[in-house]
């Protein structure tokens, strides 16, 4: 009993580990998505946005950061 106390916390940091190389890649690959979507907003005619307004780059960001702890849901 004593050694599986003692691996238990190793395996908790290499899952940890494992979900933030997964959160990275799938940033990377949800980015450019984002980046789009971002662009496409911009160019779009209509009211401006009341207050300071973020770079396109820091808006797909933050689109991609608010969506995907979706990914990981369930």
């Amino acid at each position: 009993m004593r050694a599986e106390t003692m691996s238990r916390p190793f395996v908790t940091v290499s899952r940890s580990r494992s979900e933030a190389v997964q959160f990275r890649a799938i940033l990377a690959a949800t980015y450019p998505v984002f980046l789009v979507a971002a662009l496409l907003q911009r160019l779009r005619p209509g009211p401006a946005a009341l207050g300071p307004r973020r770079s396109v780059f820091g808006e797909a960001r933050a689109m991609a950061l608010s969506a995907i702890p979706f990914a990981f849901m369930g």
